[in-house]
């Protein structure tokens, strides 16, 4: 009887872990240490240059997250990101990604001024795309937990406008 319900058991959570989260068509990677959370099924790009030229090459807008390790507000932003299988989905089968944790001396990285978390759009003509931000107007590029779904809006945006633009 006890045998049954181990087994019984086992199979439930074998199951259920199956339903976790995203993952990706080619099967389960490896995580990989760029991710630093935000995503570790995702490819992410070490440097701006190398997803600059993955964005080019494979023509795909490029979505950078700018984040701090011991910033709250970054951890919070982070956790909700890498739970949500539509994000990590969308990001997976149609962007390039890239997550900083320093400041880069490209000032188009920061059009109205340096905070964290703050998340960009660059399409793959190089160009910053500064008419997709959050919903604040003193942190045009800051996203909180709860704006997930606009979030998700912008990234349709920035598909969008790379097709409107071929």
């Amino acid at each position: 009887m006890i045998k049954a319900a181990l087994s019984v058991l086992l199979v439930l959570v074998a199951v259920s872990s199956s339903f976790g989260k995203y993952t990706p068509k080619t099967g389960k990677r490896v995580p990989q240490t760029l991710s630093r959370g935000w995503g570790d099924q995702l490819i992410w790009a070490q440097t701006y240059e190398e997803a600059l030229y993955w964005s080019r090459s494979r023509n795909k807008p490029l979505m950078v997250i700018f984040h701090l390790e011991d910033c709250p507000h970054s951890q919070a932003l982070k956790k909700v990101f890498s739970e949500d299988n539509k994000i990590q989905k969308t990001l997976d089968e149609d962007f390039i990604v890239l997550n900083l944790v320093y400041e880069t001396t490209d000032k188009h990285l920061s059009p109205d001024g340096q905070y964290v978390p703050r998340i960009i759009f660059v399409d793959p003509s190089m160009t910053v795309r500064a008419d997709i931000n959050g919903r604040y107007s003193n942190r045009m590029y800051a996203y909180e937990p709860s704006d997930i779904n606009l979030l998700l809006n912008n990234m349709a945006k920035a598909k969008k406008l790379l097709k409107s633009e071929l």
